[in-house]
């Protein structure tokens, strides 16, 4: 699948094991400003679980906008404070 035209932050980490990608979707976060919106994909299961429930106590707004068999796509809103 190929990078989502509308946004500037995108990450697949399908086929990336727990934890690595919910450190990475960290690191990525970090990078972001307080709104901004990060699309990740993600194997369904413990990745989907670790990095949804992960993002969102870390105060994050998070939407599941695409449910396919093996994998989700994430929308995240940036709700970090710099």
């Amino acid at each position: 699948m190929s990078k989502p035209k509308s946004l500037n932050h995108y990450i697949d980490l399908r086929g990336t094991p727990c934890p690595v990608n919910y450190v990475r979707c960290c690191l990525e976060i970090e990078e972001l400003n307080h709104h901004d919106i990060l699309e990740i994909d993600l194997d369904k299961g413990e990745p989907k679980e670790m990095v949804f429930n992960g993002l969102k106590q870390a105060g994050h707004h998070i939407k599941v906008i695409l449910d396919e068999v093996d994998w989700v796509r994430l929308l995240v809103v940036c709700c970090a404070h710099k």
